[in-house]
């Protein structure tokens, strides 16, 4: 059994695993709130899913650091921004304004080679370049492709013109005759 320091009482273990809106940050205070109400490494392994290694570990870290040292700590880890900063996406607003280079539509790709280009890097992955639209407040759209084979206007008003209209007549209904089976039974008893 793991001994858990006393940052937070287990009721309030509790409540921030079960209030939590961050799934990895709930995931670690749920194994934290199962280790401080006594159950044993394995149980918990079990219980989250978790490997009794990862489970010490994160035991470890939360005694040492206190319960700000659980969740996804790749997010709050103090290191600036190394491609979309604050300046390049203010660049980047007033150049989206303007249609890309060959006339078409801005896409992720064309964003990722305009950040390269200020960045004066080789390569920027076409993912960086979403990041950058979503960071800008925009989002990636597209038209809806035209059929190449669809027709033009004038022969869809021709094929309208000659098509024939549906009849306004009601369908029969279908007449359903007597039903054939057996003479009906008596089944009170005599």
């Amino acid at each position: 059994m793991a001994t858990i320091a006393a940052h937070l009482s287990v009721d309030s273990l509790r409540e921030r695993y079960v209030s939590s809106s961050n799934a990895r940050e709930a995931r670690h205070f749920h194994a934290i709130w199962l280790l401080a109400k006594g159950h044993t490494l394995g149980e918990v392994a079990e219980m989250t899913s978790f490997g009794q290694r990862w489970i010490e570990q994160l035991a470890a870290r939360y005694n040492a650091e206190g319960p700000e040292s659980l969740g996804d700590l790749r997010r709050r880890n103090g290191a600036s921004a190394t491609v979309l900063k604050p300046e390049l996406l203010d660049k980047l607003r007033l150049r989206v304004k303007e249609p890309p280079g060959d006339g078409g539509l801005w896409t992720s790709a064309k964003i990722a080679a305009f950040l390269a280009c200020e960045l004066g890097l080789e390569k920027v992955a076409v993912q960086r370049g979403w990041e950058a639209l979503k960071a800008c407040g925009m989002s990636i759209q597209a038209p809806r492709p035209k059929n190449p084979k669809s027709a033009s206007p004038q022969e869809a008003a021709a094929f309208k013109k000659t098509s024939k209209t549906p009849s306004r007549r009601k369908p029969r209904n279908i007449q359903s005759g007597r039903s054939r089976s057996s003479p009906a039974t008596n089944t009170g008893s005599a």
